[in-house]
C-alpha cells in the first residue's frame, strides 16, 4: 500500500511539468504554429526562476521572505513568455521553418545558461542551492509543491477557454482555416502571437517548478527531454485539454515506475529509465493510435 501511495505522488509530481508544457503547447498549436521549441523555453525557464531567487537572497542577505519563490515564478514565466516572442516573430512575422525556429531555440538553451553558470558561480552546470522554495502542500503524508495543483485546475479552466468562450472558438478557427477566420474579423497573426507567447509561458512556469519547485536549483539540462515527452504527450492526447491531461499522467506514471523500479533486479536499470522515452517514440511514430491535428498547424500564414 505504501508503494502504491509513493507511486501515486511521484506519478503526480512527474506529471506537473509536462502538464504545463503539454498545455502551453495546446495553445500554441491550436493556433496553426508548431512549437518544438518547448524544451529550451523549459530551460530557460528554470534558469531564471533559480538565478533570480538566489540573485534576490544575496541583495536581502540570505532573507527567508514568502513573496521570494514567487518572483522566482513570475520570472521563469516571464523569460519563457520572452523566448515564446522570440520563436512567434520567427514563425509569424518572418515565416521562417517552424520546426528549424524550435530547434534554434532548444539549441541555445544548452548553451546560453552555461555561459551565465560561468559568470555568475565559476561553472557550467549548477546555480547554487536557494533557500526560499516553492510552498508545499502536505497530503495524506507526503509533500506536494503548490504547482501541482495549479496544474491540474488549469486543465477544466483552458477546456473552458477553448471551448465555451469566443476567444477559443476564435483560437481554434485560427488553427484550422486562417483563411475563413479573417474574414470574419479575426486577427490571425495577434491570435497566433498571443498563443505562441501563453506557450512559452507556460513552458517557462514548468522550468519554475523543475527549479525551485521540484529540486532547489538550476542543473544543466535539468528538462531532460521533457518538452518532447509533453510534446508527445499532446499529439497522444489529440490536441484536447483531457487527452491532454490522461496523457500526461500516463508519461508521469511511467516516469515514476522508472524510479521506483531502479532499485530492483526487474528489468535492466538502462530500460527501466528508457521507459518514456521509448512510450514518446512510439506515440510520436503514430503507433498508439493516429491523431488529426489542427489543419493549418504548421502553415504560415500570408495575410
Amino acid at each position: 500500500m505504501e508503494i502504491a501511495i509513493a507511486l501515486f505522488f511521484s506519478t503526480l509530481r512527474q506529471a506537473t511539468p509536462l502538464l504545463f508544457t503539454s498545455l502551453g503547447g495546446l495553445f500554441s498549436e491550436r493556433s496553426g504554429v508548431v512549437n518544438i521549441g518547448l524544451e529550451g523555453m523549459i530551460l530557460f525557464g528554470a534558469a531564471a526562476s533559480a538565478i533570480g531567487v538566489q540573485r534576490i537572497e544575496v541583495l536581502t542577505g540570505g532573507a527567508q521572505e514568502w513573496w521570494i519563490p514567487w518572483v522566482g515564478l513570475l520570472l521563469g514565466a516571464a523569460m519563457g513568455g520572452l523566448v515564446g516572442a522570440v520563436h512567434a516573430v520567427a514563425s509569424i512575422k518572418y515565416r521562417a521553418d517552424q520546426i528549424v525556429s524550435g530547434t534554434a531555440i532548444n539549441i541555445l538553451a544548452l548553451g546560453a545558461p552555461s555561459i551565465l553558470l560561468q559568470v555568475l558561480y565559476n561553472n557550467t552546470s549548477t546555480s547554487q542551492e536557494v533557500v526560499n522554495r516553492l510552498p508545499t502542500v502536505f497530503l495524506l503524508g507526503d509533500q506536494l509543491s503548490i504547482l501541482v495543483f495549479v496544474a491540474f485546475l488549469l486543465v477544466p479552466l483552458i477546456w473552458w477557454v477553448l471551448f465555451k468562450t469566443p476567444w477559443g472558438l476564435r483560437l481554434r478557427a485560427v488553427g484550422e482555416h486562417p483563411e475563413a477566420a479573417e474574414t470574419m474579423g479575426v486577427n490571425v497573426i495577434r491570435m497566433r502571437y498571443i498563443a505562441v507567447i501563453l506557450s512559452g509561458v507556460l513552458a517557462g512556469v514548468a522550468g519554475a517548478y523543475l527549479s525551485i519547485g521540484f529540486l532547489n536549483q538550476f542543473v544543466r539540462n535539468m528538462s531532460a527531454g521533457q518538452g518532447f515527452i509533453a510534446l508527445a504527450a499532446l499529439i497522444f492526447g489529440k490536441w484536447h485539454p483531457l487527452g491532454v491531461l490522461g496523457a500526461t499522467l500516463l508519461f508521469g506514471f511511467f516516469q515514476a515506475l522508472a524510479i521506483q523500479l531502479q532499485g530492483g533486479e526487474i528489468l535492466p536499470s538502462v530500460i527501466i529509465q528508457a521507459l518514456p522515452y521509448i512510450l514518446t517514440m512510439l506515440v510520436l511514430a503514430g503507433f498508439i493510435g493516429r491523431s488529426r491535428p489542427p489543419a493549418a498547424v504548421g502553415k504560415p500564414y500570408d495575410k
